[in-house]
């Protein structure tokens, strides 16, 4: 099996890493995994190798010293563990760091997981939001027809409130 990096030396050297339940595996020879500092863990960025070679250099791009005004921790320091130092280094950091979350994630803002009772409260009360807005409009606009149905509707979303099943 080839390096992944330099793609000609036998690769003997194997990372697996599980996001989101699939897992990615990243091969690579003695060279490559000495260069990228697979020895030394603190020194190691498996996110520049998961997202291409030099890809983490897109958070040092225009701000080598950039530092958080929290923690102190620099970007230098995320590179070589993966992690930020606090909550406020993702703002400080926000520029170079959204593109690599990204690619990383599915996203850049986290969503969480609810238990489903919460989803469907969550579903109901939007749907009621939307439906007075627009019993709201209907009125203004005085049509009574429409109001009157949204209305019932509305009775209806407010017993499935009370009465979560």
């Amino acid at each position: 099996m080839l390096c992944d990096v330099c793609k000609c030396n036998d690769a003997t050297v194997f990372l697996t890493q599980i996001l989101d339940g699939k897992m990615q595996k990243v091969n690579l020879c003695e060279a490559c995994s000495k260069e990228k500092g697979v020895q030394d863990p603190t020194g190691f960025a498996l996110a520049d190798l998961l997202l291409g070679i030099g890809a983490a250099e897109e958070i040092e791009k225009g701000a080598a010293t950039t530092r958080c005004p929290v923690c102190g921790f620099t970007q230098a320091d995320f590179k070589k563990t993966g992690r930020l130092g606090c909550s406020t280094c993702y703002t400080a950091f926000a520029e170079g760091l959204s593109s690599l979350l990204k690619a990383m994630h599915k996203g850049i803002e986290h969503v969480g997981k609810l238990p489903a009772r919460a989803q469907r409260t969550l579903a109901l009360n939007d749907r009621m939001k939307s439906l007075t807005e627009d019993l709201r409009k209907a009125v203004e606009a005085e049509n009574y027809e429409t109001a009157a149905s949204l209305r019932d509707e509305i009775k209806q979303l407010q017993t499935e409130l009370a009465n979560p099943s």
